[in-house]
């Protein structure tokens, strides 16, 4: 019998300033993508929850960052396998202006170790979930707030 998949819908920031790229460390809490891959900061969408409140909370919890502003650049599918699960993941991507400020982990045992301002280009491709990496692609061709 085949397992069917779970449906996931999450909100991603795509932040920038002075020629860096905001990015998150996945824990071996990720529930989907994994463990150890630089992402982007943000994640799933609450039942009852707008993607934009999803996007801002997620922004506070992994990065203690403060949405000011958001437009949406792209959605994209994913398909994943992990713990015994199949994902199929709708990401929606948004261009982010934040308000700057220390750089934060305030959700505790979540799917994020670590945070940091990473120079553009990001170089080695492999340590980057496939969101991260569409997500670069989008902010190459876009003209993103802040940038």
């Amino acid at each position: 019998m085949r397992e069917e998949a779970r449906t996931r819908v999450s909100a991603y920031a795509l932040a920038t300033a002075r020629d860096q790229v905001l990015l998150t460390r996945l824990s071996g809490a990720s529930a989907i993508f994994t463990p150890g891959l630089w992402h982007l900061p943000g994640g799933g969408v609450d039942p009852g929850e707008q993607p934009m409140e999803a996007l801002a909370r997620e922004l506070r919890e992994e990065t203690g960052l403060e949405l000011l502003g958001a437009r949406l650049a792209d959605a994209r599918t994913y398909t994943a396998d992990r713990l015994g699960v199949r994902w199929h993941v709708v990401a929606l991507f948004y261009l982010t202006e934040l308000r700057a400020g220390p750089l934060v982990i305030n959700e505790v045992g979540g799917s994020t170790d670590a945070v940091a301002w990473t120079p553009m280009p990001v170089r080695d491709k492999g340590r980057l979930s496939p969101a991260a990496i569409d997500g670069l692609a989008l902010i190459d061709a876009a003209d993103p707030p802040g940038r």
